[in-house]
This record gives structure tokens, sequence and C-alpha cells, in this order.
């Protein structure tokens, strides 16, 4: 069985940052893709990084510059650092992970953290 099991959410001011992890059990994480995403209240979910099977990252606009994803193969787990948080990046935040390199869709899915930036 595979779990995500995220932390690391919080209240924090703007300016601030936060490290949101997310531990993996039933499969290694090495080379599969996996990403954060986020839902605001009223809006919809969005992919805010991806970190692919050959370590090449991508993210949304708003973030770029701002936000870091990366794992660490030797303890199973993905991370994603917010610096410069803003009041724009309150939303619940989600890691996910697809089962195969060539996926199209992520399988699995943390629980969930909430990520309040207060002004």
């Amino acid at each position: 069985q595979v779990q995500l099991v995220e932390s690391g959410g919080g209240l924090v001011q703007v300016g601030g940052s936060l490290r949101l992890s997310c531990a993996v059990s039933g499969r290694t994480l090495s080379i599969l893709p996996m990403g954060w995403f986020r839902q605001a209240p009223g809006k919809e979910r969005e992919l805010v990084a991806a970190l692919g099977s050959r370590g090449d990252t991508t993210y949304t606009d708003s973030v770029k510059g701002r936000f870091t994803i990366y794992r660490d193969n030797a303890k199973n787990t993905m991370y994603l650092q917010m610096n410069s948080l803003k009041p724009e990046d309150t939303a619940v935040y989600y890691c996910a992970l697809k089962d195969m390199v060539y996926a199209r869709e992520y399988s699995y899915w943390g629980q969930g953290t909430q990520v309040t930036v207060s002004s």
C-alpha cells in the first residue's frame, strides 16, 4: 500500500518561509515523477511544482523563483521549499506521485496540509 504523509504547513507572515514534506511509503521515490498541487477556496486545484524522473523541474509562473521542489532519496521524501510567501499562496497543498515514469496522471496523493499566509 502506497502512502503519502504530508507535514510542514501552518501560518506564516508575508515574506516568510515554509518547507512542506511528503514522506512516501510503499514505493521508492528515486525516479518517479512527483508534484505539489494546491487548492484555494473557490478555486480549482493547480499544479504548483513538478519534478520529473530525470530531475527536471517545472513551476507555475506565480511561484517561479520562490518555490523549490526536491527529493531526498535516502529518506524517500519529497519537499517543497516556499520562500517569500504571499497571501495568494494560501491554500491546501497536496503532494502527488506517479506510478510509473511515463504515467500521464498522478496515482497517489497526500492528505493535504494547510498553508496560510497572513498580511
